[in-house]
């Protein structure tokens, strides 16, 4: 046999091996969620959280916004934070050297004025210009300041915050009414064993927003948004409620997340050297949380959902993802004491190793599959028979476990109550191999590459705006 024949067919017998492995682990995860799912299902989940808002050990939560070139959408962020169904909370914007009018849109709707600062340095970051305070909503605040990223702005909004906890939310985001209330209630329940809790974010675009509240979801008509969809049920559904199950969940997304202050400044902060600075601190607090030996935990609860924009186009999503992957990448490599490390425990035996291997190498391993699959059909670089058992194994491991999700997701939240809805979302789910899921790969393994560039940015988006 000629040597690259048998290269190939070694490659492609590995990369089976991998898919089917990496599948199993996906049907693990989903078994794991669908458990909790089922044994929580018949909770009023209303009634669990409506005694919260009078109740005195709701601890009061500085809800942070940063904003870089958000003028599309930040007043509307804040218009439906004033509508939180919480007993006492502040919200503080920061505006990180916006080029357009982030600021002036913010002073002028909420009429603010400038007002004194006394900046708690409990974290370090770049120099802030002024602060300014509504004179409508005295608990609106905002500061102006010289560009440092995201994680510098929100270590700022960190300084300047009054309360025990904090929410970090995205400057384009929607949170529903309960939101904070859902978000807070494990916190409470466990006397304050749970330090970070994270909810689920759902994309906007193409629904009915009126007065900064989500009135109508309609699934929008865009493929690209549409595979999003399927795509933040598998990730926030699948992932994210089997991991917080055992207790390694290493990712709280950045556009909504609940944390203890004293924790996170304990911590260090948020990193300013990564632009994954949203997993980086999560997994920083499990690395000390484990060094303590202590039995505090890090919470996903699916219900408490962040409405946001997503990406429109096939080039801003390539943009994200490459951002994500870079994310992912820096994080790991920081961290990398803690793979295989018995110190960490199923931390760093289970989880590092599932992030290293599933969702930062995988990429790699997914695109030599989609090469041979090609090579195998049409060059005959591998046997024909092993191409399509690869070709079978990719659609399973990619398509029919979205399409678990979305089935997770009808469980679970029920956002979307036409059947036609789920039908489509089926659909494509079922379609993800054939075209998103290469591109995803693509972008994914671009990331990798884009690790070694230093320069740090937000990740620009054009804002469409997602309420009215």
């Amino acid at each position: 046999m000629d040597s690259s024949l048998s290269f190939f067919l070694v490659l492609s017998w590995l990369v089976i091996a991998y898919m089917v492995f990496s599948s199993l682990s996906y049907v693990l995860l989903f078994s794991i969620a669908l458990r909790k799912v089922w044994r929580e299902g018949q909770i009023d989940k209303r009634e669990s959280v409506k005694n919260l808002a009078v109740n005195e050990q709701t601890f009061p939560v500085s809800v942070l916004v940063p904003a870089y070139n958000e003028e599309v959408g930040v007043v509307s962020t804040v218009r439906s934070l004033l509508a939180l169904e919480y007993p006492q909370f502040e919200i503080i914007v920061i505006d990180d050297g916006s080029k357009d009018a982030t600021a002036e849109k913010m002073i002028q709707e909420f009429q603010m004025k400038e007002v004194p600062f006394a900046l708690r340095k409990y974290l370090e970051t770049e120099h802030v210009l002024a602060t300014y305070q509504s004179d409508l909503f005295p608990h609106i605040r905002l500061i102006k300041k010289v560009n440092g990223g995201k994680a510098d702005a929100l270590n700022a909004g960190i300084n300047l915050s009054l309360y025990p906890y904090f929410c970090a939310i995205d400057g384009d985001s929607i949170l529903e009414q309960d939101a904070l209330l859902k978000s807070m209630k494990p916190i409470i329940d466990s006397n304050g064993e749970v330090i970070v809790t994270g909810g689920s974010v759902r994309i906007a675009n193409g629904s009915v927003i009126s007065r900064s509240k989500v009135e109508h979801i309609i699934l929008p008509r865009n493929p690209v948004v549409l595979m999003q969809i399927v795509e933040y049920f598998r990730a926030f559904l699948i992932g994210r409620i089997g991991f917080s199950r055992m207790n390694i969940l290493l990712i709280v997304s950045g556009a909504f997340g609940l944390f203890n202050k004293e924790r996170v400044i304990h911590a260090g902060g948020y990193n300013k050297k990564t632009v994954g600075e949203d997993m980086e601190l999560v997994v920083r607090l499990h690395r000390i949380l484990q060094e303590e030996r202590s039995n505090e935990r890090i919470e996903y609860i699916p219900d408490p959902v962040c409405w946001t924009e997503a990406p429109d186009s096939l080039s801003v999503l390539r943009s994200q993802r490459i951002r994500w992957q870079r994310g992912l990448t820096e994080t790991l490599f920081l961290h990398k004491k803690m793979l295989f490390n018995p110190t960490y425990r199923s931390i760093g035996l289970l989880s590092m190793p599932y992030f290293l291997f599933i969702e930062l190498l995988g990429a790699v391993f997914e695109l030599a599959g989609y090469f041979i699959i090609v090579g195998g059909l049409f060059f005959s670089l591998v046997d024909p028979k092993i191409a399509g058992i690869l070709f079978l194994v990719t659609i399973f491991y990619g398509s029919l476990i979205s399409a678990l999700a979305v089935l997770l997701e009808e469980l679970t939240l029920g956002k979307y109550p036409n059947v036609s809805d789920l039908i489509k979302l089926y659909f494509w789910a079922l379609s993800e191999t054939f075209w998103y899921r290469p591109l995803m790969i693509i972008w994914r393994v671009e990331g990798l590459f884009a690790t070694v560039r230093k320069k740090q940015h937000w990740g620009d988006m054009k804002r469409k705006g997602i309420s009215s």
